[in-house]
């Protein structure tokens, strides 16, 4: 079982208002048995003011001088609650609160507590001692609070014995500690309050840092620039350190994808010359095989040739129109089937991604759609968070669920038969992951075979249209 929550915030709001509770309490009981300690000290006063009065009516031989054992208020009113008695070997002497009953002693008053050593050893020597605590109850279940003071005479030991009712205590202690524990729960929610407050502060540059990075990933910046708080700097320092690894990581791969283009052009291009004799390629096919490679090549060679990592990813594209124009393509390549397109695209939805690598992907995905669709071919894309969904669904035969997950392995094909090389789906892919999206096969409410593809869209900003021509000019989208 998780005790603590994942997020930073979450960890650290629960051990610091853990640690605040467990103080909080430590400080309500600790409070609490000061005030109780002072308010009893009070009360020991007042019966051990009353034995030292009493205390004069005792003599040596073991006697006692009643007229010295007078009563100070309140001892001296019947049913107050507070009673004195004197208890010699051969009588016993009680204050007027008592009239003819005696104290009600509680078990081990003739004892002096184990710990008392003082106590034991001045019984013991016939030194006056300090009257000892006790707690008992009374004869009407109230606790009483009682003092005890033992006196060693020739005739034998004189216990004067004081009492007060407990409640003495309780009183004013509950009084005390009522506002005391409102004060401690405002304290708290006051501490608890400054702790989200000093979250909020402590933790904004995390967001910032986070921000910096995701200007970072989107091509705006080419490093994390703070300088503060100083604790994160160490960690700046490394992802600096990342971003230029991968930097040049990615430079040394866009090189040698330049190396492998420039080595192709030149074995290709002396191929294309030697398809031009009608004796070789009397029908153009290889021909057109070789213009398509070539197409690849320029396209990735381009690619290479970008100044900065991410700058063709920060490249905004309307997609309403890039699907308006492969629609009119694809209805011209496969002229011989009856295809309606549905799109349902507003005209605002824009994404970040490289024009021509938007127009491989979608390409590849609608030339699949309309070569299996049996009458209709739907593309719709809606916004969600910072992505824009892209669902193209036609009516063909589909997929089986094994067919699906082996349609996106780079060169498989799941029916010989059909032209093309297998490279579209899992080309697609490519592109998708390469600029930070996702691409999933499931199969279609149409019943044929549905792509939902994810993509970054473009956060307040207005989506640059391109000026290019139109794609029937052209020789149309690379076929899967």
């Amino acid at each position: 079982m998780r005790l603590l929550p994942k997020s930073l915030t979450g960890r650290l709001l629960v051990t610091a208002g853990v640690a605040i509770a467990v103080a909080l309490v430590f400080a309500a009981l600790t409070i609490g048995h000061v005030l109780e300690r002072f308010v009893m000290h009070g009360l020991d006063d007042r019966l051990d003011a009353q034995i030292a009065v009493v205390a004069r009516s005792a003599r040596p031989d073991g006697t006692i001088d009643p007229a010295l054992a007078t009563d100070l208020p309140p001892y001296d009113r019947a049913g107050s609650g507070w009673a004195w008695q004197i208890i010699t070997p051969t009588r016993t002497l009680r204050s007027a609160s008592l009239g003819p009953a005696d104290l009600p002693l509680p078990p081990g008053w003739d004892q002096p507590p184990r710990w008392d050593w003082a106590a034991h050893h001045h019984r013991h020597e016939g030194a006056p001692t300090r009257p000892r605590p006790l707690d008992g109850i009374d004869q009407s279940g109230q606790p009483v609070h009682y003092r005890i003071l033992t006196l060693q005479t020739a005739a034998g030991p004189i216990d004067i014995v004081a009492a007060g009712p407990r409640d003495i205590v309780e009183r004013p202690w509950r009084a005390a500690m009522t506002p005391l524990l409102v004060s401690l729960l405002l304290l708290g929610a006051f501490l608890a309050l400054a702790l989200l407050l000093q979250l909020r502060i402590g933790l904004r540059p995390l967001s910032r840092l986070t921000a910096l990075l995701g200007e970072v990933r989107e091509g705006r910046l080419s490093h994390v620039d703070v300088d503060e708080p100083t604790e994160l700097l160490p960690l700046v320092e490394e992802l600096n350190a990342l971003i230029a690894t991968n930097a040049q990581a990615l430079a040394r791969a866009r090189g040698h994808v330049a190396n492998l283009a420039h080595g192709l052009k030149t074995p290709l291009a002396t191929l294309r010359l030697d398809l031009d004799h009608p004796q070789i390629d009397p029908e153009g096919r290889l021909a057109e095989q070789v213009m398509r490679m070539e197409g690849q090549i320029r396209h990735h060679l381009g690619r290479a040739r970008a100044a900065e990592p991410g700058a063709a990813a920060s490249t905004t594209v309307a997609l309403r129109a890039c699907v308006d124009d492969l629609a009119q393509a694809m209805g011209r390549i496969h002229a011989d089937r009856a295809i309606v397109p549905q799109i349902d695209i507003a005209a605002s939805v824009a994404i970040r991604c490289d024009p021509q690598d938007l127009d491989e992907l979608l390409g590849n995905l609608l030339d699949n759609a309309w070569r299996w669709a049996h009458a209709t071919v739907q593309i719709v894309a809606d916004e969600e968070d910072r992505q824009v969904h892209i669902v193209i669904a036609d009516d063909g035969p589909g997929m089986s669920d094994q067919e699906i997950g082996e349609a996106l392995i780079r060169g498989r094909r799941l029916d010989e038969r059909a032209s093309g090389h297998g490279f579209g789906l899992s080309i697609s892919r490519e592109l998708v992951e390469l600029h930070g999206g996702s691409l999933d096969l499931a199969r279609s409410d149409l019943g044929g075979l549905e792509v939902r593809i994810r993509l970054p869209r473009i956060r307040d900003k207005a989506p640059a249209m391109r000026d290019e021509p139109d794609r029937a000019s052209r020789d149309g989208p690379t076929r899967p």
